[in-house]
């Protein structure tokens, strides 16, 4: 299946990045973000409460934890869109076109190596998660239908030049 190709206004990296390029192409900002989500949950609810109380019996413990496990998970959804928009082009994407460079000429692109899948499953793994980052502003949302597809599988459809 040929990729679809896309005017972008900064340079293509990877159509389907795998989960680790992702998460190594993290920045300090994406990191900031992650962070940032993770201490607004709670303190959003903190203030709510402060602002209309519940009364709740125990206290605000539990909820407060629950909080911040919600806005460590959706930080980190919100920093993978983050960096996987720089691997597709739409955002600066300098630092990482240097990476990608340097990864490719030592030959350790993670998601490009060999694969123990047939091709035909190669093309569902690719097709699942193809551009599946754009979904995932909707699990935070907690949208049922919607659930975090990443691409944990090595196959060749990263290029956009390269198809079946």
């Amino acid at each position: 299946m040929p990729i679809k190709e896309f005017e972008t206004p900064y340079p293509l990296i990877d159509t389907d990045p795998h989960f680790r390029r992702v998460v190594n192409n993290f920045r300090p900002s994406d990191y900031t973000a992650w962070a940032g989500t993770t201490a607004a949950f709670p303190s959003l609810l903190y203030l709510m409460e402060q602002a209309a109380p519940t009364r709740p019996r125990r206290g605000l413990g539990t909820s407060l934890r629950l909080a911040g496990v919600m806005g460590a998970i959706g930080g980190f959804l919100y920093a993978y869109q983050r960096s996987s928009f720089r691997l597709w082009g739409w955002s600066e994407n300098e630092r990482e076109q240097e990476r990608a460079k340097s990864d490719a000429e030592a030959g350790k692109v993670p998601g490009m190596g060999e694969s123990s899948l047939s091709p035909e499953m190669q093309g569902v793994a690719f097709r699942n998660s193809v551009f599946s980052q754009l979904n995932l502003g909707k699990c935070l949302a907690l949208t049922p239908a919607v659930v975090p597809w990443f691409n944990l599988v090595n196959h060749k459809y990263h290029e956009p030049t390269k198809s079946e």
